[in-house]
């Protein structure tokens, strides 16, 4: 095999710890294409019910496909996703065979802070204009059916708290840690 090319930074977290705002500012620093978890389910939810078997099956092949053509093309991209324990290893792994499969690794980044900070967050005027989760009710549902705090299994994560770092600084940590210039 040659030398790895395309870097897919993976970061997950829960709803409201600041992925997109992170991503935003890694993309800033390192020129990396972002494709943020809500671009899949925002053009599907566009013409199918969330929610329902073909809103699933169509988010799902169109986030696998697009990663993987990025891996394909080389393009270096940073990537949004909240992971939750058991229900979305499979998809993980089918990333991270993807990505490899054309040369390419994924850095995965975790992010977290206080299951309070989330609830302070969560409620922020801008998640509701967005289409984000943006109740306190529906993120603790959330968190009773999915167990959105674990670290993927089998991989190595940078885990950053953002309740301690501003995003410039959380993206500046990504870069370090990673080299991604």
């Amino acid at each position: 095999m040659g030398l790895l090319s395309v870097r897919l930074v993976f970061i997950y977290g829960p709803p409201a710890v600041g992925k997109l705002t992170v991503a935003i500012e890694l993309s800033k620093q390192t020129g990396f294409k972002l494709y943020h978890n809500h671009v899949s389910i925002d053009f599907v939810k566009s013409i199918f019910q969330f929610g329902t078997p073909v809103y699933e099956r169509l988010v799902d092949k169109y986030r696998r496909e697009m990663l993987e053509e990025a891996a394909k093309e080389n393009v270096d991209i940073i990537f949004t996703f909240v992971y939750g324990k058991g229900e979305d290893d499979e998809f993980v792994k089918d990333i991270i065979r993807r990505v490899v499969s054309h040369n390419g690794e994924v850095l995965f980044v975790r992010l977290h802070c206080s299951l309070e900070e989330l609830a302070r967050r969560v409620v922020v005027k801008s998640r509701r204009s967005q289409g984000k989760l943006a109740s306190k009710r529906d993120l603790d549902s959330l968190f009773k059916e999915f167990d959105l705090l674990s670290e993927v299994p089998s991989v190595e994560s940078l885990s950053i708290d953002t309740s301690r770092n501003s995003p410039q600084k959380v993206a500046r940590l990504i870069v370090r840690h990673y080299e991604l210039v």
